[in-house]
Protein backbone atom coordinates (compact mmCIF):
# COMPACT_ATOMS: atom_id res chain seq x y z
CA UNK A 1 0.00 0.00 0.00
CA UNK A 2 2.85 2.47 0.82
CA UNK A 3 4.96 1.85 -2.37
CA UNK A 4 1.61 2.20 -4.42
CA UNK A 5 1.09 5.55 -2.23
CA UNK A 6 5.00 6.62 -2.86
CA UNK A 7 4.44 5.75 -6.90
CA UNK A 8 1.25 7.64 -7.00
CA UNK A 9 3.04 11.13 -5.49
CA UNK A 10 6.28 10.70 -7.55
CA UNK A 11 4.10 10.06 -11.08
CA UNK A 12 1.79 12.70 -9.96
CA UNK A 13 1.72 15.72 -12.73
CA UNK A 14 3.23 18.81 -11.64
CA UNK A 15 1.63 22.21 -11.76
CA UNK A 16 4.08 24.07 -9.97
CA UNK A 17 6.25 25.08 -13.07
CA UNK A 18 3.10 26.21 -15.06
CA UNK A 19 1.71 28.65 -11.97
CA UNK A 20 5.07 29.85 -11.34
CA UNK A 21 5.55 30.53 -15.20
CA UNK A 22 2.20 31.97 -15.30
CA UNK A 23 2.96 34.26 -12.15
CA UNK A 24 5.86 35.39 -13.61
CA UNK A 25 4.76 36.44 -16.73
CA UNK A 26 1.81 38.49 -15.37
CA UNK A 27 3.98 40.08 -13.00
CA UNK A 28 6.12 41.00 -16.33
CA UNK A 29 3.33 42.41 -18.24
CA UNK A 30 2.08 44.77 -15.39
CA UNK A 31 6.12 46.27 -15.12
CA UNK A 32 5.70 46.35 -18.83
CA UNK A 33 2.87 48.74 -18.65
CA UNK A 34 3.42 50.69 -16.45
CA UNK A 35 6.92 51.78 -17.48
CA UNK A 36 5.06 52.72 -20.88
CA UNK A 37 2.89 54.60 -19.12
CA UNK A 38 5.50 56.32 -17.65
CA UNK A 39 7.76 56.36 -20.59
CA UNK A 40 4.77 58.04 -23.02
CA UNK A 41 3.44 60.36 -20.78
CA UNK A 42 6.34 62.39 -20.35
CA UNK A 43 6.82 61.39 -16.77
CA UNK A 44 10.01 58.63 -17.27
CA UNK A 45 11.93 60.68 -14.47
CA UNK A 46 9.66 58.97 -11.91
CA UNK A 47 10.43 55.66 -12.67
CA UNK A 48 12.94 55.91 -9.73
CA UNK A 49 13.29 54.09 -6.67
CA UNK A 50 14.28 57.08 -4.64
CA UNK A 51 11.42 59.30 -5.48
CA UNK A 52 8.94 56.09 -4.83
CA UNK A 53 10.26 55.44 -1.36
CA UNK A 54 9.72 59.11 -0.47
CA UNK A 55 6.86 60.17 -1.96
CA UNK A 56 4.77 56.55 -0.69
CA UNK A 57 3.26 56.66 2.83
CA UNK A 58 4.86 54.87 5.66
CA UNK A 59 0.91 53.25 6.75
CA UNK A 60 1.04 51.57 3.22
CA UNK A 61 4.70 50.01 4.12
CA UNK A 62 3.56 49.45 7.49
CA UNK A 63 0.22 47.84 6.37
CA UNK A 64 1.72 45.69 3.51
CA UNK A 65 4.61 44.03 6.20
CA UNK A 66 1.29 43.26 8.43
CA UNK A 67 -0.51 41.18 5.67
CA UNK A 68 2.29 39.58 4.06
CA UNK A 69 3.49 38.20 7.50
CA UNK A 70 -0.04 36.73 8.33
CA UNK A 71 -0.69 35.64 5.10
CA UNK A 72 2.79 33.99 3.80
CA UNK A 73 2.73 32.26 7.37
CA UNK A 74 -0.78 31.31 6.85
CA UNK A 75 -0.02 29.51 3.50
CA UNK A 76 2.97 27.94 4.58
CA UNK A 77 0.97 26.44 7.27
CA UNK A 78 -1.97 25.33 4.62
CA UNK A 79 0.96 23.70 2.50
CA UNK A 80 2.67 21.83 5.58
CA UNK A 81 -0.79 20.81 7.02
CA UNK A 82 -1.90 19.06 3.22
CA UNK A 83 1.19 17.85 2.77
CA UNK A 84 1.64 15.87 6.17
CA UNK A 85 -2.28 15.79 6.80
CA UNK A 86 -2.71 13.69 3.08
CA UNK A 87 0.17 11.16 4.38
CA UNK A 88 -1.43 10.69 7.76
CA UNK A 89 -4.66 9.58 6.06
CA UNK A 90 -2.91 7.58 3.72
CA UNK A 91 -0.47 5.71 5.82
CA UNK A 92 -3.07 4.93 8.68
CA UNK A 93 -5.41 2.85 5.98
CA UNK A 94 -2.26 0.38 6.52
CA UNK A 95 -1.59 1.21 10.11
CA UNK A 96 -4.23 3.18 11.74
CA UNK A 97 -2.38 3.51 15.41
CA UNK A 98 0.20 6.01 13.38
CA UNK A 99 -3.27 8.51 13.27
CA UNK A 100 -3.21 9.81 16.74
CA UNK A 101 0.83 10.31 17.73
CA UNK A 102 1.35 11.62 14.00
CA UNK A 103 -1.25 14.52 14.93
CA UNK A 104 2.22 16.67 16.46
CA UNK A 105 3.32 17.36 12.79
CA UNK A 106 -0.09 19.08 11.93
CA UNK A 107 0.13 20.71 15.24
CA UNK A 108 3.70 22.15 13.98
CA UNK A 109 2.88 23.07 11.03
CA UNK A 110 -0.29 25.20 12.95
CA UNK A 111 2.40 26.98 14.81
CA UNK A 112 3.55 28.47 11.71
CA UNK A 113 0.70 30.49 11.61
CA UNK A 114 0.53 31.41 14.75
CA UNK A 115 3.88 32.79 14.45
CA UNK A 116 2.89 35.45 11.44
CA UNK A 117 -0.27 36.38 13.49
CA UNK A 118 2.12 37.13 16.85
CA UNK A 119 4.30 39.58 14.74
CA UNK A 120 1.15 41.13 12.62
CA UNK A 121 -0.34 41.96 15.88
CA UNK A 122 3.39 43.35 16.88
CA UNK A 123 3.48 45.41 14.23
CA UNK A 124 -0.34 46.45 13.93
CA UNK A 125 0.63 47.82 17.82
CA UNK A 126 3.37 50.18 16.35
CA UNK A 127 1.32 51.67 13.36
CA UNK A 128 0.31 55.39 14.90
CA UNK A 129 -1.12 58.75 13.82
CA UNK A 130 0.91 61.33 12.83
CA UNK A 131 0.29 65.07 11.67
CA UNK A 132 0.83 65.52 7.94
CA UNK A 133 1.82 69.51 8.19
CA UNK A 134 4.25 68.46 11.21
CA UNK A 135 5.86 65.72 9.33
CA UNK A 136 6.36 68.15 6.24
CA UNK A 137 8.46 71.16 8.68
CA UNK A 138 10.17 68.69 10.71
CA UNK A 139 12.61 66.39 8.84
CA UNK A 140 14.04 64.28 11.64
CA UNK A 141 9.86 63.57 12.74
CA UNK A 142 9.77 62.42 8.75
CA UNK A 143 12.76 60.29 8.94
CA UNK A 144 11.51 58.45 11.73
CA UNK A 145 8.16 57.86 10.43
CA UNK A 146 9.48 56.44 7.02
CA UNK A 147 12.09 54.62 8.93
CA UNK A 148 9.33 52.61 11.26
CA UNK A 149 7.32 51.80 7.81
CA UNK A 150 10.25 50.56 6.17
CA UNK A 151 11.30 48.15 9.22
CA UNK A 152 7.84 47.33 9.70
CA UNK A 153 7.95 46.05 5.97
CA UNK A 154 10.88 44.01 6.06
CA UNK A 155 9.73 42.45 9.00
CA UNK A 156 6.15 41.35 8.14
CA UNK A 157 8.08 40.27 4.44
CA UNK A 158 10.80 38.31 7.12
CA UNK A 159 8.36 36.87 9.01
CA UNK A 160 6.16 35.86 6.23
CA UNK A 161 8.69 34.20 3.52
CA UNK A 162 10.47 32.34 6.61
CA UNK A 163 7.22 30.68 8.15
CA UNK A 164 6.47 30.00 4.19
CA UNK A 165 9.36 28.10 3.83
CA UNK A 166 9.17 26.68 8.14
CA UNK A 167 5.67 25.40 6.79
CA UNK A 168 6.89 23.30 3.43
CA UNK A 169 9.64 21.99 5.33
CA UNK A 170 7.91 20.73 8.67
CA UNK A 171 4.67 19.59 6.15
CA UNK A 172 7.76 17.37 4.33
CA UNK A 173 9.13 16.11 7.27
CA UNK A 174 5.52 15.51 8.88
CA UNK A 175 4.78 13.44 5.82
CA UNK A 176 8.55 11.48 5.90
CA UNK A 177 7.12 10.66 9.55
CA UNK A 178 3.95 9.84 9.10
CA UNK A 179 4.65 7.16 6.36
CA UNK A 180 8.05 6.02 8.36
CA UNK A 181 6.09 5.03 11.31
CA UNK A 182 3.62 3.22 9.21
CA UNK A 183 6.73 0.38 7.82
CA UNK A 184 9.12 0.49 11.44
CA UNK A 185 7.31 2.29 14.60
CA UNK A 186 11.52 2.78 16.07
CA UNK A 187 11.86 5.64 13.87
CA UNK A 188 9.41 7.69 14.51
CA UNK A 189 11.07 9.43 17.11
CA UNK A 190 14.39 9.67 15.40
CA UNK A 191 12.65 11.51 12.32
CA UNK A 192 10.67 13.74 15.18
CA UNK A 193 13.85 15.42 16.02
CA UNK A 194 14.42 16.46 12.30
CA UNK A 195 11.37 17.86 12.44
CA UNK A 196 11.25 19.80 15.41
CA UNK A 197 14.72 21.78 14.42
CA UNK A 198 12.72 22.22 11.57
CA UNK A 199 9.71 24.07 13.59
CA UNK A 200 12.59 26.42 14.98
CA UNK A 201 13.23 27.59 11.94
CA UNK A 202 10.03 29.70 11.97
CA UNK A 203 11.30 31.29 15.50
CA UNK A 204 14.61 32.71 13.66
CA UNK A 205 12.37 34.81 11.44
CA UNK A 206 9.96 35.93 14.38
CA UNK A 207 13.60 36.83 16.38
CA UNK A 208 14.47 39.16 13.72
CA UNK A 209 11.16 40.74 12.88
CA UNK A 210 11.25 41.69 17.08
CA UNK A 211 14.50 43.01 16.65
CA UNK A 212 13.92 45.25 13.41
CA UNK A 213 11.11 46.32 15.36
CA UNK A 214 12.02 47.34 18.26
CA UNK A 215 13.22 50.65 17.30
CA UNK A 216 10.32 51.38 15.15
CA UNK A 217 8.44 54.59 16.30
CA UNK A 218 5.68 56.16 14.51
CA UNK A 219 4.06 59.47 15.25
CA UNK A 220 4.35 62.53 16.03
CA UNK A 221 6.23 62.24 19.60
CA UNK A 222 10.03 62.31 19.83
Amino acid sequence: MLSTTTYAMNNSPSYGKYYYGGLYSLLSFILTVIVLYYVLTGRGERIDIGWFLSETSPYMWASLGVGIAVSLSVVGAALGIYTTGTSIIGGGVKAPRIKTKNLISVIFCEAVAIYGLIIAIVLSGNIESYTQSLVDTDDVIKARNWYAGYCMFGAGVTTGVVNLVCGICVGQVGSGAALSDAADPTLFVRILIVEIFGSAIGLFGLIISVLLTSKAKMGDKN
